[in-house]
């Protein structure tokens, strides 16, 4: 089985982390692909952060923060206080030291002429996460938000408005800045094309999902292969994170409904929602109802299998 995935941060490093063993309790090999979302990267101090990147790795190698869902266990911050004694601006951010290693080496890999996609296979060596972890481009995006602040309409880093703002400021505008002229990464399109079928996690639709699908020519290839997706919401409401700030910010409701709009007919073939959703519908797309919540390993589990069940149903 090939399988490839598009995924974003936590929700959707713990579904891969319950895909890994559902396919284990198959009795099919499976080889997993992830396309990750490079949108949220930013550079601080100096160094080149890729958070979404990190947390897949980390979660499936296990060095997680269990409790937050990205960032280390066992962490330290004794860099980060060091930084703020000298007045180091942004104290919004906070890198761990663990973590600070991890980006110094991308830094210097970068710097010295490696792309992204071969300087996450290298950070991956260590961390073994058992998939093929693919940025969606080697070239740089970052997704910018514009917000009004009372003094006036101004751009700012995705992560500010998320991490520092916790998106209170509503945005007027999310945009993937580089989107246009970005390739995606060697080794993605031909992982889609080799794909038996496509799984979406629950990852935001539009800062997750949907910055990989910015990238001209990775839409296209998912549309000619079969695509289940997984509801990121359950009873007009996230299941995690901010995701409504950013539906908003498009003008699309959030509901199950309205995302499975959002992406299309011509991209989704299966879509699996919870049971207060099971009314969902749209021409050409199977909508199956399955208890949502990764609230335990066996229920993430559960949700990837009922994923994986329901498109090898649709492939054959």
């Amino acid at each position: 089985m090939r399988i490839v995935c598009l995924a974003g941060g936590i929700g959707g490093a713990r579904f891969l982390r319950g895909l890994k063993a559902a396919c284990a309790a198959s009795e099919e090999p499976a080889e997993i692909t992830v396309i990750g979302n490079t949108g949220d990267d930013i550079t601080l101090f100096g160094l080149r952060v890729c958070p979404d990147l990190d947390t897949v790795m980390y979660t499936l190698g296990g060095g997680i923060n269990e409790d937050q869902g990205w960032g280390r266990t066992d962490e330290t911050f004794t860099v980060k206080d060091e930084l703020a004694a000298y007045g180091m601006e942004p104290q919004w951010f906070g890198l761990g030291d663990r973590d600070v290693a991890t980006h110094i080496v991308r830094t210097q890999m970068l710097a010295a002429g490696y792309p992204l996609s071969q300087v996450t296979e290298a950070l991956c060596a260590r961390w073994q996460p058992g998939v093929r972890l693919l940025p969606m481009s080697d070239d740089r995006t970052e997704t910018h938000v514009v917000v009004d602040d009372g003094q006036g309409r101004r751009a700012i880093h995705f992560q500010e408005w998320w991490v520092r703002l916790r998106a209170s400021l509503p945005a007027e505008q999310i945009a993937l800045v580089g989107a246009d002229e970005a390739s995606p990464a060697p080794g993605v399109l031909e992982a889609v094309r080799e794909a038996d079928f496509v799984i979406l996690p629950p990852s935001n639709p539009v800062v997750s999902i949907g910055t990989i699908l910015q990238i001209p020519g990775i839409r296209s290839a998912l549309c000619e292969k079969t695509v289940v997706g997984v509801s990121p919401i359950i009873g007009g409401a996230p299941v995690r994170g901010m995701a409504d700030a950013c539906l908003s910010a498009i003008g699309v409701e959030t509901s199950a409904q309205a995302v499975l709009e959002l992406y299309g007919s011509d991209l989704i073939d299966g879509w699996l929602v919870a049971e207060e959703d099971k009314a969902v519908s749209l021409y050409g797309v199977t909508v199956e109802a399955r208890p949502l919540l990764m609230d335990s390993p066996e229920a993430t589990r559960d949700l990837a299998a009922a994923a994986l069940t329901l498109a090898r149903t649709l492939t054959s």
